[in-house]
C-alpha cells in the first residue's frame, strides 16, 4: 500500500484532473446542432426506477454489513454500546437526505447549462461507479475489509467517559454517511435526466429492500448469504454502469463533443435505447464495451493478485469475505 503522503498526492491530482474536465465541459461550446433538437429518446420510467433502486439497495446493503460488523461483539453488558452506533447511523441517514436537498439546490443554480449539466452529472457518476465497482471486487477477495471497521471500534472502546459515547456515534455516522453520500452522487444524473419524482420511486424501493435485509440481521438475527448478495448487487450495479455510460456517451454526441458513426439500420431496435441506453452508433456501444471490460478485467486482476499469484509463490491466499462477524457466527 502506498504511504499516506503518496496517496494524498494522488487524490489531489485526481481531484484536480476531474475538476478541470468538469470546468471544460461546463464552458465548452456545443456542436452545430442544437442539443434541444436531438432526436434521441429519453430513458424509460422502468429503467430509471430500477437503476435508482439498485444503487440505493447496493449502498444500503454495504451499510448494513458494516453496522453488523461494528455491533457484532456488543452482547451482554456491552449491548448498551449498540444504541449510540445506531443513533450515529440514523443521523447519517438524515444527513444523506439533507445532502440530497442541497444537491438539488446546487443543480438548480446550474440549470442554465442545459444538456451540459446532464453530461457533467453523467460523467461524474460513471467515474465514481467505475471506482466503486473496482473496489467492490477487491473487497470480495480482501479478507480484512470488515476487520478495519472492527479495529476502529476497538480503538473507540479503549477510551473512557464521554469520549466512548461520542466515538461510537461518530463510528456509526461515518460508516453510513459514506454510503449515503455516494448514493446521492450517483443519483444526480438520473435526477437531471428523468426528474426527481421518478428517482424517488426507485429510492423508496431500494430503502424497502435495505430495511428487509436490516430486519433479518438486527431484529431476527438470521444469517444471510452476504457474499452472494454482494456479488449479485455488484452485477446489477455493473448493468447500471453500462446503461449510464451509454446515456452519457449519447449526450456527448448530442452536444457535438463526440463523433457519431451510425450502425446499419435495424441492428439495434429503438426500444433498446429507452430501456438500456443502447444506441445504434459505434461510439456509444464502444464506450459501453470498454466499461464492461474494465469491470470484468478488474475482477480477474483482483483474483490474480490476491489468489493465483500468491498460490504460485507459496504465499497465503486471500479468502473471500463471505459474511461479517455476527453474534450467530
Amino acid at each position: 500500500m502506498l504511504p499516506l503522503s503518496s496517496r494524498l498526492t494522488w487524490y489531489i491530482l485526481a481531484f484536480g484532473l476531474v475538476s478541470g474536465l468538469v470546468y471544460l465541459m461546463a464552458t465548452a461550446s456545443t456542436g452545430p446542432t442544437d442539443p434541444s433538437e436531438a432526436t434521441r429518446g429519453s430513458m424509460s420510467h422502468g429503467t430509471a426506477v430500477f437503476n435508482s433502486s439498485m444503487i440505493v439497495f447496493r449502498e444500503g446493503l454495504e451499510a448494513v454489513l458494516i453496522l453488523a460488523a461494528i455491533t457484532a461483539s456488543f452482547r451482554g453488558a456491552n449491548l448498551v454500546h449498540r444504541r449510540p452506533v445506531f443513533l450515529g447511523a440514523l443521523a447519517a441517514f438524515g444527513a444523506s437526505v439533507l445532502t440530497w436537498i442541497v444537491a438539488g439546490a446546487i443543480l438548480q443554480q446550474f440549470g442554465g447549462l442545459g444538456m451540459r449539466l446532464e453530461a457533467i452529472t453523467g460523467f461524474l457518476a460513471v467515474i465514481v461507479l467505475l471506482i466503486v465497482l473496482n473496489w467492490f471486487v477487491h473487497k470480495v477477495y480482501w479478507s480484512g475489509w470488515i476487520a478495519k471497521h472492527n479495529r476502529r471500534r476497538k480503538a473507540v472502546l479503549g477510551g473512557s467517559g464521554a469520549g466512548v459515547l461520542v466515538g461510537l456515534v461518530a463510528l456509526g455516522f461515518t460508516s453510513v454517511y459514506r454510503e449515503g453520500f455516494e448514493t446521492v452522487l450517483f443519483l444526480q444524473n438520473l435526477r437531471v435526466t428523468v426528474g426527481p419524482s421518478v428517482v424517488l420511486e426507485g429510492v423508496a424501493i431500494g430503502l424497502a429492500l435495505t430495511a428487509v435485509v436490516g430486519s433479518f440481521v438486527f431484529i431476527l438475527h438470521r444469517k444471510l448469504p452476504y457474499k452472494k448478495m454482494l456479488i449479485a448487487t455488484g452485477i446489477m450495479i455493473g448493468f447500471v454502469l453500462v446503461v449510464m455510460v451509454g446515456g452519457t456517451a449519447a449526450t456527448f454526441q448530442d452536444l457535438g463533443w463526440l463523433p457519431t458513426h451510425e450502425l446499419p439500420a435495424g441492428i439495434i431496435p429503438t426500444w433498446m435505447g429507452a430501456w438500456f441506453e443502447i444506441y445504434p452508433t459505434w461510439e456509444t456501444i464502444g464506450a459501453q464495451v470498454l466499461a464492461a471490460a474494465f469491470v470484468i478485467g478488474s475482477y480477474y486482476a483482483a483474483e490474480y493478485m490476491n489468489v493465483r499469484r500468491p498460490a504460485k509463490r507459496g504465499q497465503a491466499v486471500a479468502t473471500p469475505a463471505s459474511e461479517p462477524t455476527h453474534p450467530l457466527a
